[in-house]
């Protein structure tokens, strides 16, 4: 009788792990759907970069082989072309000595003649194929030589980015503004007109109270990118730690109006907090204005 109930116990055992693995289910996606946030990983962006390095030294490797294929095949070509002129010359001298046995009786100054003139054409043709087969060597060596560079230039490329991306990941760790600024500079040092680490360091320098230095940082940044919002924002943050209110609404203005993501920010940064008390701030900050 036990033993019939064990065999039964373990014919349902199977059904109750399926129950159970539903219920994890089920509440693993009740969880997901409870998420007001997207998943992030800082290491995805680095992955992606990794795969495209991955894309671009596949295509350079495989235009590199079509690059060789071609070049074999015109080396082919010149060697058979240099093997039909040679054999062409060659026949060509049989007869001739064939001919000048024939002439002998002529005369040998008659023969003299004719292997003087004959090797005079031998010599013109062989120039001729030879700086022809030059001339395309010398085309499929500037053609190599400009996909080498291109390559290089790629690889290079691909290098600075990645450089760049870990800068940028590591500035985002960084909890000291002065370290932060380290990090910005050494992005410009790479990227010597990148608005956004011009922008950055703004707001960073502003953390350590140098509102003018982040005012030429920003007019820096709107030289190379008239419309960017980020640098009209810290000009409004940096115009009103010096008291410069009129300024200070007029860059908030200009940032709004590049993005209405700046209209709710500014009600809740400390930075921009003396504004609050300036006339006709509701309506600048109001949603739905034309700024």
């Amino acid at each position: 009788m036990s033993r019939i109930l064990i065999a039964i116990c373990l014919s349902l055992l199977p059904f109750q792990l399926i129950a159970a693995e539903t219920a994890e289910q089920v509440q693993m996606k009740a969880q997901i759907e409870q998420l007001e946030e997207p998943l992030y990983s800082p290491f995805i962006e680095r992955y992606v970069l990794d795969e495209l390095k991955a894309l671009r030294t596949d295509m350079a490797a495989n235009r590199a082989e079509l690059i060789q294929m071609m070049v074999d095949r015109e080396l082919s070509a010149v060697d058979k072309a240099v093997s039909y002129a040679t054999n062409t010359v060659t026949y060509f001298f049989y007869l001739i000595a064939a001919a000048s046995s024939i002439l002998v009786l002529v005369g040998w100054s008659s023969i003299r003649e004719i292997k003087e003139r004959v090797h005079t054409l031998a010599d013109q043709e062989i120039n001729s194929l030879i700086t022809e087969y030059e001339q395309r060597l010398h085309a499929i060596e500037q053609q190599l030589s400009k996909e080498t560079q291109q390559i290089e230039e790629n690889r290079e490329k691909i290098e600075r980015t990645q450089e760049v991306q870990s800068l940028w990941l590591r500035a985002g760790q960084e909890t000291n503004p002065t370290n932060k600024i380290a990090v910005y500079d050494q992005i410009m040092a790479i990227r010597p007109y990148d608005t956004e680490a011009l922008t950055y360091k703004a707001d960073a320098v502003l953390e350590i109270s140098e509102p003018q230095w982040a005012i030429n940082l920003c007019h820096q940044a709107l030289e190379s990118d008239p419309d960017n919002g980020h640098a009209f924002y810290q000009l409004a943050c940096a115009h009103t730690a010096l008291g410069q209110l009129d300024e200070a609404v007029h860059y908030l203005q200009r940032a709004v109006s590049c993005s209405e993501t700046y209209r709710e920010q500014s009600q809740n940064d400390p930075a921009l907090s003396p504004l609050q008390s300036y006339p006709g701030i509701e309506d600048i900050l109001k949603p739905g204005t034309d700024s």
